[in-house]
Formats: structure tokens, C-alpha cells, sequence
């Protein structure tokens, strides 16, 4: 053999040589990749909390990278904190109220779903008509859950928060009357001691706008009674337009009464 063909195989074998030992390197290397793996996995199944950490860990780091890239922190937990449902998802009676008070006080859907189901459960035990918790809810804020008067009525159905502070107690006190669904609660309760104590609905109406000792109410008992009878007709699948035609009055229009919040022995609610 002449010493070229020596060169080239002494070449060949070196390089076979080299090859060989990256396989077998790679393949040493993968192995303990997957026995790191196995022996990974079996650790985490066999303890729980090092994978509920793991778990933790990688979940605040995506949050991170997701809030650097769109500017907010993740909160996923805030859709719980809405007051809203998808009136798809109401009875048929339910969804129709919903939808007209959405159209005329312009309010979303959403929200005033949630307002409608509470009323219908909160009206079946306080024995008060939903639509009637509904037109004072109208009447009172429009469905403004911030909603306050010079006189310190406040939330949805404007309830003197200050006289009833004691019904907000089991809500975890006197801000409360700002979340919808705790006033709609505290008022439907008053109105049904006014009810109860007036001995039927107008009356009781009365006591609760303030004007119990009062000859007249300035209208509120049949403003509401009005929009209550519009939201049975709505909620008996009746058409009803979201205005009504203006009426001429033959009478001069009785005098609007002032507020007299202050009666002690009345629990006056509204503004």
C-alpha cells in the first residue's frame, strides 16, 4: 500500500472514529435527558405540591409576558365581580322585560338581565310583584346603580341609606348600597314593610317616597304604577311602545310635595 492510500485510510478510520463517538455521545446524552424526564415526572406525580408550584410558577410568568405585552394585568377572575348575564339565557318572559327596559332607559342587556332574574327571585320572596321591584327601580335611578338625591337616597331603588344603614349590615355595611343587586335586596325589603304596614300597594308607595303624613305624593305612586302596568304587559308578550302618548290635562296639576325624609317613624326610602 502506497502511502497515499494510507494517509487516506488513516483519514477514513478517524473520522469513522469520531462519528462512532458522537453517536454514542448523543445517544448517552438523550438517554439521560429521558431518564431527567422520567425521573421528573415521576417526581411530580408522587408530590403534588412541587407540581402545584411548578404550576404557580409558570402561570405567573405567562401573566407576565402577557401584561408587558398588552399593558394589563390578567385579572380572569373579574367577570365574576359583573353584574350581568346573556338574556339568551333568561325564560322567555324574563328576557322580553329585559330587552324593552334596555331600549328605554338605554342600558345595556347585559346588566339589566342580571337586575331582571334578581327581581323575579327577590320578588317570589318578598311577595312583591318583580315587575313592580322593577318599575320603582325605573322610576327611582332609571337603573343608575350610583344614583344619588340632595337628600341622601341612594343606589337603584334609592334607599335612605342612612335610615337603613341596619339592612346593610349582613352586606358588609353602608358602601354596599352602591352594588346593584344589594340595593335592589334592601329596597325590595322596605318597600314590603311600607306595603305591609300601608295595607296595600299604592299606599305603601307612598310611605315609600316619604310622603306617608302627606295628602299627596307628587304623583310617584301612579308614575309607578303606570310603568308597572307597562312591564306585565311587556312580560305577557304584549306590544308596548317605549313612549306614551302625552295626555291634556282638564285640572291644574297638584303641587309637587317636598321631600320629608325625616319622619322618624316612617322608613321613607326615596328621593
Amino acid at each position: 500500500m502506497t502511502a497515499l492510500g494510507k494517509l487516506a485510510r488513516g483519514t477514513q478510520t478517524f473520522l469513522c472514529d469520531i462519528a462512532q463517538g458522537f453517536f454514542e455521545i448523543t445517544h448517552n446524552g438523550l438517554a439521560v435527558v429521558g431518564l431527567a424526564a422520567v425521573f421528573a415526572v415521576a417526581t411530580l406525580l408522587a408530590r403534588p405540591d412541587l407540581r402545584q408550584l411548578g404550576e404557580s410558577q409558570l402561570t405567573t410568568w405567562l401573566d407576565a409576558r402577557k401584561a408587558q405585552a398588552i399593558g394589563l394585568v390578567p385579572e380572569l377572575d373579574a367577570i365574576d365581580r359583573a353584574t350581568a348575564l346573556n338574556p339568551k339565557d333568561l325564560p322567555k318572559q324574563q328576557a322580553a322585560v329585559a330587552y324593552w327596559l334596555s331600549k328605554k332607559y338605554r342600558v345595556a342587556p347585559e346588566p339589566l338581565s342580571a337586575l331582571v332574574a334578581e327581581a323575579y327571585e327577590t320578588g317570589q320572596r318578598t311577595r312583591i310583584d318583580p315587575t313592580l321591584l322593577l318599575a320603582v327601580m325605573a322610576v327611582e335611578s332609571g337603573f343608575n346603580p350610583f344614583a344619588q338625591s340632595n337628600v341622601g337616597a341612594q343606589g337603584l331603588m334609592q334607599v335612605m341609606t342612612g335610615i337603613h344603614s341596619d339592612k346593610y349590615e349582613n352586606f358588609g355595611g353602608r358602601l354596599a348600597a352602591f352594588d346593584p343587586v344589594t340595593n335592589l335586596r334592601v329596597g325590595a325589603r322596605v318597600l314590603q314593610e311600607c306595603i305591609q304596614r300601608a295595607g296595600s300597594v299604592p299606599a305603601g308607595l307612598k310611605f315609600y317616597v316619604g310622603a306617608a303624613l302627606l295628602t299627596e305624593d307628587g304623583g310617584y305612586a301612579e308614575k309607578v304604577l303606570a310603568e308597572h302596568a307597562r312591564l306585565q304587559q311587556v312580560a305577557n308578550g304584549r306590544v308596548v311602545p317605549l313612549t306614551q302618548p302625552q295626555t291634556v290635562r282638564t285640572v291644574a296639576p297638584a303641587p309637587v310635595v317636598p321631600e320629608v325624609k325625616e319622619q322618624a317613624d316612617v322608613p321613607a326610602v326615596t328621593s
